[in-house]
């Protein structure tokens, strides 16, 4: 029997759609000869400019959807042994917990401000919604003190440390450097990226035939690459692609804070509420306000110190090279953590950022499997805020899905595209 040709086109260059690249190319079922992958990224600054390179990098067994999560979770701890993920990028075993507390005395020129970016009113990221009784594990209730070593938050500050989850059940990466190594590993085994924006995915009798994109570099030509499979992975911008798909987004701010070299800073990823102190110029006028980043310490590829605020509602710019950062909301961020951790105070500000998280409307998500009205569409979209945790799972999925005729890893019906729309 005469082996299927296959010509794959993935749409989006971040970490789902590297993990996707990834996994087709080392199917036991793929040669070059008989399978092309072509990897399409809007980007002129390459892969993983959006969330895919400027998230957390949170991996949790406790993460959403379940489903998903249970094939991501192991598939992280493979390709970590497989391609050494530690020294790679930064794969490891984190502490997890809701730290509660106080920040310190502010002066004016300390002010922390909220986080929220100019021109969006407040959003949560949600990332807690995965445990049992909605932000903490009911086996992890009870109030305790803090790890003998998590010395990087003050002691005298802390109300409580609450852990989230069993030891085991939470690890860590660094997005930008396992989605590129996920991008590297592909091209070796054939896969061709291309910088270029999609104007059309076009179709004949119910069959995809081939995706049209505009150079973004170079002479900006038009071109047409034929396709048996479309693979559409383009994160909150997919709906630019797909108009029907129920996608909205949220952005985010976050920095990294450079710590000196001598400075320990224990593996625990803190979802935090700080309670600045009223000073008569904060804008609650006078009273108390509660302020809630999330902080998390990277061994690579510097001693770094990861903390994002909560979710702003801006309107999403055309291209992820149009992001817009609000200088305010990182220094807000940067100011709140400072006010609770010396080690911040003393570090040094790297990257200020932001980036859109995809959201399924009406709750739910991620999107994974074929559009069944048209054959070789295949989506792998609204991965919400567990974009990264959920990135090997749903390229395992969906490499079967185009290898094998169908997903074998898990039940994934719940995620099926013919719940949300028609085309």
């Amino acid at each position: 029997m005469a082996a299927q040709n296959r010509e794959i086109t993935i749409i989006g260059g971040g970490i789902v759609g590297c993990s996707t690249a990834y996994y087709l190319s080392h199917h036991p079922s793929y040669s070059p000869e008989t399978t092309t992958i072509t990897l399409l990224e809007a980007s002129i600054n390459g892969a993983a400019q959006g969330a895919s390179g400027k998230a957390g990098g949170l991996v949790a067994k406790w993460a959403y959807p379940r489903e998903l999560v249970d094939v991501s979770f192991e598939e992280h701890k493979r390709l970590a042994e497989t391609h050494g993920g530690t020294e790679r990028w930064g794969w490891r075993m984190v502490g997890c917990g809701t730290w509660e507390g106080r920040g310190e005395v502010l002066t004016e020129a300390d002010e922390p401000g909220t986080g929220v970016g100019k021109g969006g009113e407040r959003r949560s990221l949600e990332k807690t919604l995965g445990l049992d009784g909605g932000s903490k594990s009911k086996a992890s209730r009870r109030a305790k003190g803090l790890p003998d070593d998590l010395t990087w938050v003050k002691e005298s500050l802390t109300s409580s440390y609450t852990p989230m989850a069993p030891a085991g059940d939470t690890a860590q990466v660094h997005p930008y450097l396992f989605t590129m190594s996920m991008l590297e590993l592909a091209k070796e085994r054939g896969v061709q990226f291309v910088s270029g924006k999609v104007t059309s995915i076009n179709h004949d009798g119910g069959q995809v035939k081939s995706v049209t994109y505009t150079e973004v570099t170079g002479e900006k030509l038009t071109r047409t690459i034929p396709s048996t499979h479309v693979i559409l992975t383009a994160g909150a911008w997919s709906p630019n692609i797909l108009p029907s798909l129920p996608i909205s987004a949220t952005r985010a701010h976050s920095i990294t804070v450079i710590t000196p070299p001598e400075t320990e800073i224990a593996p625990y990823v803190l979802f935090t509420e700080i309670v600045m102190p009223a000073d008569g110029r904060t804008r609650s006028k006078g009273r108390p306000e509660i302020v809630s980043p999330e902080i998390y310490p990277r061994p690579l590829p510097t001693k770094e110190i990861y903390i994002c605020g909560p979710g702003d509602s801006l309107k999403l710019p055309e291209t992820v090279d149009e992001v817009a950062v609000d200088p305010e909301a990182c220094e807000a961020i940067y100011k709140q953590v400072a006010s609770i951790s010396p080690e911040v105070k003393s570090g040094t500000v790297d990257k200020r950022q932001a980036c859109y998280l995809p959201v399924v409307r009406g709750g739910g998500g991620p999107i994974v499997g074929e559009v069944k009205s048209l054959k070789g569409l295949i989506l792998g979209v609204g991965h919400t805020c567990w974009g990264i945790c959920n990135a090997p799972g749903t390229a395992r999925a969906l490499s079967e899905l185009v290898m094998e005729g169908g997903i074998k890893c898990a039940d994934l019906r719940r995620l099926d595209p013919s719940r949300y729309f028609k085309l």
